[in-house]
């Protein structure tokens, strides 16, 4: 009898959906994890990286962890690193923060219809939106059998534990490591560097480009090696506004 009641409790539909849930999460998640495992490897670099900064400018490792889990966007990261120790100036650091982050604004719109559906959990997603997850996420073929959503979700989540783990050994082992850490921040000048010329390699026409380049070597004459940046970013959005068409005439010639 009691062998009866218990077979009837795990055929139940509720039993039955929960537990189905629970096999379509897992195979949602063993889905996402292949497309991330790239990510892992620069994500964890560049975290110690900024916990060892952290580290050798004199905060606790309680500092990159909380900040890594809390603000997760890497560039900005290494910025606020130096405004932390500097002079106290919140309107500079809002600008600058918009700035560094604004094309978060234009791809994470178009991610909208995509996280359209996933309940709750598209807020994480939004929150945890970063250049890697979108790449993954706007171009990922899953199966017809998996959800979705849920794959998206855990491509964000191993993203930002990546991220997380990264500046949590950097802020641990860095106060225990003793070597000289000069040079350490321009550990992010140089990703963008290598980023600029990956795009400049793949780009047919580059005028946007040389837009960008342009006017950051101006700013940076007219303004210094301090304060150029937010000059530079509003010159080259609004350079990049005006020139819209032109820039999309040059790209249908091109293709």
């Amino acid at each position: 009898m009691d062998e009866n009641k218990e077979l009837l409790n795990l055929t139940s539909p509720r039993v039955y959906n929960h537990m189905n849930k629970r096999n379509q999460i897992w195979i949602a998640f063993r889905t996402a994890f292949p497309y991330t495992v790239p990510i892992f490897a620069g994500f964890v670099f560049l975290g110690i990286a900024y916990g060892i900064l952290m580290s050798s400018l004199g905060f606790g490792a309680i500092y990159p962890i909380l900040i890594s889990i809390i603000v997760f966007a890497g560039s900005i990261e290494f910025v606020a690193a130096n405004l932390l120790v500097g002079a106290f100036n919140p309107i500079n650091a809002l600008f600058l923060t918009l700035m560094v982050n604004a094309r978060h604004l234009f791809y994470g719109i178009s991610m909208l219809d995509k996280y359209r559906g996933a309940g709750k959990k598209k807020w994480y997603m939004i929150f945890g939106l970063c250049d890697e997850s979108f790449a993954i996420n706007s171009t990922i073929n899953v199966p017809k059998h998996v959800d979705k959503s849920w794959v998206m979700f855990f491509v964000t989540l191993l993203n930002h534990f990546y991220w997380v783990l990264g500046a949590a050994l950097g802020g641990i082992f860095g106060s225990f490591i003793k070597f000289n850490t000069e040079g350490l921040d321009f550990v992010m000048t140089a990703l963008f560097v290598v980023i600029f010329l990956e795009q400049w390699m793949k780009e047919e026409n580059h005028i946007s480009s040389l837009i960008g380049l342009g006017a950051s070597i101006v700013c940076l004459i007219i303004f210094g090696g301090s304060n150029f940046i937010i000059p530079a970013m509003l010159v080259i959005l609004g350079l990049l506004t005006l020139s819209r068409k032109s820039l999309e005439k040059a790209e249908v010639k091109t293709i």
